[in-house]
């Protein structure tokens, strides 16, 4: 039998193909109308959490929360008195901007435009969403882990700046456009140092010169001017909207320094890393500076992190900070051990509503979509997920996951290849293709 006879007979067996495809395309089906039953409703509101309650999703958008809601047309999911939340923030990564992490042509989030040292090239105005992929294959591998939405990150990198460039947060629902406002990102201290000639203390000077140069001080045609003019524009509406600048850092002594700067020339700011936020605590929370902590950063990993503690979470929410989570290393293919570092934060003295914040309401609010995000309340995008236990124990999964009241297929590249060699090969016919060559879907 030809290798062709043999695709031809294999063609209509295809189902795993089929639900691969499915689970991998962006959903652009309409938006169904649910209504879940008997559920135990983190709110991530002032309401708390409601038990045995109804959630009623009409047109996209939750229309109605109570006891005995009538469901009329829409679907009705029981969900046995399982929790149901707002679907979580994956943390800042590349997802939809990075594929594979050690292949370099796949990676869209920094720009190095400098070949050496001297050559320092400061481009605010690159904005990474201009790459963002709706149908990347992260995409569906964080879905099923109850993720709905992620802020892209600007990078820094060699030949790049401190200034990393704009992101801004996406709703992993397969839609191609961003679901907040441009936040611009900066890189302090030891680890930018080589992007400010060997000293932290260089960063201070190149981000006076930058502001300095958006406010006209400097002229545009300056000899020693840093900023393009699409540079200048960018970094200008920055200061004068007062838009957010996430700026990545851990030594307390940076900390320090950033709220001096930010304070004197009015900058917005939100902090990711943290490691020895602890230290200024009240500080933070006089600012109202949200802190974005990897929970697991507990060891003196370098000369920045020598303040590093488990506790961090618990002691900037207790002194009244808003505190939310990402993580350290490959964070875009790893989003799923978000809610791992927001029960190890719990474990280490963090409030349990505190931490669902964390993944929920405190990103939509301190990224720019907490109108529509974050939480479950009459009118809010539809963002769900259906759990069947406590969502921060990683013995407990996503049941379902909706975004903006669709059902997200369960399903992605991982659970597939899983399926596919966790059973035993079936018996083939002669000539016949092993399973690792899928039917072709015409």
């Amino acid at each position: 039998m030809s290798r062709r006879q043999v695709r031809r007979r294999t063609r209509p067996a295809s189902a795993t193909a089929a639900l691969l495809l499915a689970a991998l395309l962006p959903v652009a089906a309409a938006a169904q109308d649910v209504l879940i039953r008997n559920a135990t409703v983190h709110t991530a509101t002032a309401r708390g959490t409601l038990q045995g309650a109804d959630v009623l999703v009409q047109d996209g958008r939750i229309a109605a929360i109570g006891s005995g809601l009538a469901a009329g047309s829409a679907q009705v999911v029981d969900a046995q008195g399982q929790p149901l939340t707002p679907a979580f923030f994956g943390g800042i990564t590349g997802i939809g901007i990075e594929e594979v992490s050690g292949e370099s042509s796949t990676r869209d989030a920094s720009l190095a435009l400098g070949e050496n040292a001297k050559d320092i090239t400061v481009r605010p105005e690159f904005d990474v969403t201009l790459a963002y992929n709706p149908e990347s294959i992260l995409l569906p591998v964080a879905r099923v882990e109850g993720i709905g939405y992620t802020l892209l990150s600007a990078g820094t990198t060699a030949g790049g700046s401190i200034i990393g460039g704009q992101g801004a947060l996406v709703r992993l629902d397969g839609g191609p456009d961003p679901a907040g406002p441009k936040v611009l990102f900066v890189a302090l201290g030891a680890g930018a140092s080589n992007l400010s000639g060997s000293s932290r203390a260089g960063q201070w000077m190149l981000l006076e010169q930058m502001v300095d140069e958006a406010q006209g001080r400097i002229p545009a045609d300056s000899n020693f001017a840093l900023l393009t003019p699409a540079g200048r524009a960018t970094l200008g509406r920055f200061l004068e909207n007062r838009g957010l600048v996430v700026v990545e850092v851990d030594r307390a002594a940076d900390i320090r320094q950033l709220l001096r700067w930010s304070r004197r020339h009015r900058v917005r700011i939100a902090i990711s890393g943290g490691a020895e936020a602890w230290k200024l605590a009240s500080q933070l929370a006089e600012a109202d500076v949200p802190v974005f902590v990897d929970p697991l950063a507990n060891l003196p990993g370098n000369f920045d992190r020598l303040g590093a503690t488990l506790d961090n979470a618990a002691r900037l929410h207790a002194a009244g900070v808003r505190v939310g989570f990402t993580q350290a290393g490959d964070a875009s293919h790893n989003a799923r051990k978000v809610r791992q570092l927001a029960g190890n934060a719990v474990a280490n003295g963090l409030p349990w509503e505190a931490a669902l914040a964390g993944l929920t309401r405190i990103p939509a609010q301190a990224f720019g979509g907490g109108e529509r995000l974050g939480t479950i309340a009459v009118g809010q995008t539809a963002d769900l997920v259906l759990w069947s236990g406590d969502p921060l124990d990683v013995a407990h999964t996503a049941r379902q996951t909706w975004l903006g009241g669709r059902a997200m297929p369960m399903r992605s590249r991982q659970t597939e290849l899983r399926d596919r060699y966790l059973r035993a090969e079936p018996a083939r016919e002669a000539g016949a293709l092993p399973r690792a060559y899928p039917a072709r879907v015409d």
